[in-house]
């Protein structure tokens, strides 16, 4: 018996239906502030056009659902071939780096495909035409599509930051700063902790990915953990400091990347280092908001500056599993899209999830006993275990129910048009 074909029934079919409509009414939310130029441009060849997110994720379904369906006839054909990213096992793919060149079909097209496959996924849900597998594969997709939701986002502010207007992706966003908590941290002894989540749906009563799995034992040594992530006045201390003009606080590799590209400052902030370009369009920068769209090495120089290190992923969840994605947290559904400050009166570690993804020091790879999911969707994760790095805890464009404390998520080491940042740890006697 395969992973996606447990014989445990859904809880509700009903529930699953609904959550289907408002995940995916929320990707069009998104896109709605946008021009159909605006939707079709791709700035680099690691984002994708706002039109083939809403394609893609709309490809998945008919794909790995409808497809699977007796006497399925496809919306079009062709549209296999523009619309699949990775997946080999679905067949051949347009190149990743030439998205932006699909002018057709047009965004109306996109659109009333989104619509049309939107239609037949309700028909299946009322003719009761969807078996476990089916049900499986569907909640896979909803969290894939908000994957692609915070992609949307991050891909489009890169978009419009190199357009010389430098226009807002929304002028209307949420503001809100708070002075942050001073710096403290937060001792854990030696200890043998779990980590990871049992695999879905087998033994997991909640989804999660199969990169998250098995849970296993690890040894944490003892450690201390910044209460709250690094923020912009700290980050701008580094800069002042000469911190990327000092060698000896970066690795080979990064000191080569900062060398050839001109890398001074995060990206997105002016050069007069008091500005920065948001979805908002351009505001000034908030010193107590945590830092973000820093790669890997500029976290690891920073936490070298510091005097500090940047933390394994196991630390992090170890001391991330006691708290739960709350309402508290800056995720998507605060719509103010872009880090802030956390509450100044609170005690103990802060910010863990939501507002930054934070960078960890453990490379990308298998759990011991790791199984990816059988046949074209365990091309989901496993065949990435290679040169990238873990980052946790999401951020102001994750959603809140997509997220938990054994998320992993991965990128590499130079990559910072997502919003990443940092949070402090050391070594504890």
């Amino acid at each position: 018996m395969s992973l996606l074909e447990s014989p445990r029934p859904p809880a509700s079919t009903d529930a699953l239906a609904v959550r289907y409509r408002r995940v995916r009414a929320r990707s069009l939310a998104l896109a709605a502030p946008l021009s159909a130029e605006d939707a079709c441009v791709q700035s680099m060849p690691d984002a994708s056009p706002t039109k083939w997110h809403l394609a893609h994720t709309t490809w998945f379904f008919e794909q790995f659902v409808l497809a699977a369906q007796p006497g399925y006839r496809a919306v079009d054909d062709r549209w296999a071939y523009l619309f699949n990213s990775y997946y080999e096992g679905a067949g051949p793919m347009h190149a990743r780096a030439q998205r932006g060149l699909l002018t057709r079909p047009s965004l109306d097209a996109v659109l009333a495909y989104r619509h049309e496959i939107d239609a037949r996924m309700q028909r299946a849900f009322e003719a009761g035409a969807l078996d476990v597998h089916a049900w499986r594969t569907i909640e896979i997709g909803l969290h894939h599509e908000q994957q692609h939701q915070e992609l949307l986002l991050t891909d489009i502010k890169h978009a419009l930051s190199i357009n010389p207007l430098q226009p807002a992706y929304r002028d209307d966003l949420a503001q809100a700063r708070a002075d942050a908590v001073p710096l403290a941290w937060q001792a854990f002894d030696e200890a043998i902790v779990e980590v990871g989540a049992p695999p879905w749906p087998e033994s997991a009563e909640a989804f999660a990915y199969d990169n998250e799995s098995p849970r296993h034992r690890v040894l944490t040594l003892p450690f201390a953990l910044a209460n709250r992530p690094v923020t912009n006045a700290e980050y701008r201390a580094f800069i002042d400091d000469g911190g990327y003009e000092n060698t000896a606080l970066w690795l080979s590799a990064a000191w080569a990347r900062i060398r050839a590209d001109g890398w001074a400052r995060p990206l997105y902030w002016h050069d007069d280092l008091e500005r920065e370009f948001t979805l908002g369009g351009t505001r000034e920068i908030d010193p107590h908001a945590p830092v973000c769209h820093l790669s890997y090495y500029e976290a690891d120089a920073f936490a070298r500056w510091a005097g500090a290190r940047l933390p394994t992923e196991f630390e992090w969840e170890r001391a991330a599993v006691s708290n739960t994605p709350s309402s508290r947290d800056n995720f998507v559904e605060r719509d103010a899209l872009h880090p802030q400050g956390g509450d100044s009166q609170a005690e103990g570690l802060q910010q863990l999830f939501g507002d930054v993804w934070e960078w960890t020091t453990s490379a990308y790879t298998a759990y011991p006993g790791f199984a990816p999911w059988p046949g074209t969707l365990g091309e989901y994760n496993g065949k990435f275990m290679c040169g990238q790095w873990v980052l946790r805890g999401g951020s102001c464009a994750s959603a809140r129910d997509h997220l938990r404390a054994s998320y992993r998520t991965f990128f590499f080491p130079p990559d910072r048009w997502q919003f990443t940042g940092l949070r402090l740890a050391k070594d504890f006697a």
